[in-house]
């Protein structure tokens, strides 16, 4: 990859990002109760009104990385700001918990035993102090951070009180999502809050801990959903046996950031073997793209949506396989990224439109009728993406020649 092909992608991804946000902030915003609308269809139509309150952060947070990276705008510190707002006012229970979904003037409707809005509150939170200098926004993210990480520690610590999903007498278990999302949180913070930088480097390593001890299998080369308490492979259940290909590439370049930041060559060593077994489960060799979920052992898995591709997974395999690219300069992360930029453009834009269709089928065609967004989907995981690699292309331009992707 030259300079200029480097230059050719930088504007394709730059282009793509501000179609995006201007799909976001001309449809989704409201301007009467607050917040944003994320259940809207091809053209930005709403089709429930109900809002999302993990996404309500996830936008806070997506508008606020744009002005630390881009440079502030009116605009995006309004859309930013609207949502921390509709949080503060409407989304936080009595007992410091958080609702899941809310109605549009922000009435209760659901909670969930994971702390899903409490993280995006926290990274929210904090990347507008940031942009702001808010004081008062960066105690919350750090009050709010306290509070979930004692939760995660200690489950009785919880004062909303809802049983596990499974009788915890007869199987109790460990998910793969409370401690990724944990430690992107932390990485999150360090660059928020430098002054507490060490402290959230210490959560760093506890939650990398938990992923290495109990998730990752390297005699197996898998990195497991759902495990034992302890660990165990619960290889007589499908819960056992599920592979999430797009949780475990966005786990791998998380845990690439913390051992770059830790200069921890077998932890980053570690992050590769991580992104290239989901790599290797995940592809569809006959369609192309990564699947949606897969069996440990080659059986059925139990999903209906096992074989669908979702737009989430392919933006995390866009930054990982450049960002594995960029650590180790192996040629095979170049053409990943290639070939995952090439598959993901084709068949999730919608240039005419702008923004990504989120669900498609195993062949790549949308369902119908086709969405842009819902409780699941908002402006995240594809501007995070687009603004990731924009900043790695970037950094990249400035690589001797010698050093850049051939």
């Amino acid at each position: 990859m030259d300079r200029e092909e480097i230059r050719q992608y930088q504007e394709q991804f730059q282009t793509e990002l501000d179609r995006c946000i201007r799909f976001w902030l001309e449809h989704g915003m409201d301007a009467e109760h607050g917040g944003i609308y994320t259940c809207l269809d091809r053209v930005g139509r709403i089709y429930s009104t109900d809002k999302s309150v993990w996404m309500q952060g996830r936008c806070a947070w997506t508008f606020a990385r744009l002005c630390n990276q881009y440079g502030s705008r009116p605009e995006w510190l309004n859309a930013s700001r609207n949502c921390l707002d509709f949080i503060d006012r409407y989304c936080i229970d009595t007992d410091g918990r958080m609702f899941f979904t809310v109605t549009k003037d922000g009435r209760p409707l659901r909670k969930r035993r994971y702390f899903f809005s409490e993280v995006f509150s926290v990274m929210a939170h904090a990347e507008y102090a940031k942009a702001t200098g808010d004081r008062n926004a960066l105690e919350t993210a750090k009050r709010q951070f306290a509070f979930v990480a004692e939760i995660y520690r200690d489950r009785s610590k919880d004062p909303y009180k809802i049983p596990p999903k499974t009788d915890p007498k007869t199987r109790s278990g460990r998910s793969l999502a409370e401690p990724m999302m944990l430690l992107n949180l932390t990485l999150v913070l360090r660059a928020c809050d430098p002054e507490n930088a060490a402290h959230y480097r210490s959560c760093s390593r506890d939650y990398i801990s938990d992923i290495l001890n109990y998730h990752w299998k390297p005699a197996q080369s898998m990195l497991l959903e759902t495990v034992g308490t302890n660990g165990e492979y619960w290889n007589f259940c499908s819960a056992g046996r599920q592979i999430n290909p797009g949780h475990d590439i966005e786990a791998s370049w998380f845990l690439l950031s913390a051992a770059t930041d830790e200069n921890d060559p077998a932890l980053a060593d570690t992050a590769e073997a991580i992104f290239r077994s989901a790599v290797m489960r995940g592809r569809d060799e006959r369609y192309g793209g990564l699947l949606y979920f897969v069996d440990a052992e080659h059986l059925p898995p139990e999903q209906y949506e096992h074989d669908m591709k979702l737009w989430w997974v392919h933006n995390e395999a866009i930054i990982a396989s450049l960002m594995f690219y960029r650590h180790t300069r192996k040629e095979v992360y170049a053409d990943l990224f290639r070939e995952y930029t090439a598959y993901a453009f084709r068949v999730f834009s919608d240039p005419e439109v702008g923004e990504w269709y989120g669900y498609l089928r195993r062949d790549g065609a949308p369902t119908e009728p086709p969405c842009k967004g819902s409780t699941f989907k908002g402006p995240f995981h594809l501007p995070r993406m687009l603004m990731t690699v924009d900043a790695m292309l970037e950094s990249e331009k400035q690589m001797p020649t010698d050093r850049l992707m051939k």
